[in-house]
């Protein structure tokens, strides 16, 4: 599966992903921090991720108006990992 990680959540959710052989991208790192999200779903879907990410209301509208997309994961609550 190919993921990306909402900038609303830790960056070490990547290496989660990665570690059990999943391919894992952050929104910080692709440089799209602070895109719009329709904007984020424009890319999500053209690039086919799984979304990862604690803004349920939104997303869950924003994929609901997609005919088909990879995915949309919601975790709550958002916090710190201790690392």
């Amino acid at each position: 599966m190919r993921f990306l990680i909402d900038e609303c959540l830790h960056t070490s959710l990547t290496q989660v992903a990665n570690n059990v052989g999943h391919e894992a991208h952050h929104v910080n790192w692709r440089a799209w921090s602070g895109f719009k999200d329709h904007q984020l779903r424009e890319l999500i879907l053209r690039e086919e991720f799984v979304f990862v990410t604690n803004d349920a209301r939104d997303f869950r509208k924003l994929m609901g108006e997609s005919e088909l997309h990879a995915g949309l994961i919601v975790i709550i609550p958002n916090v710190t990992p201790a690392i």
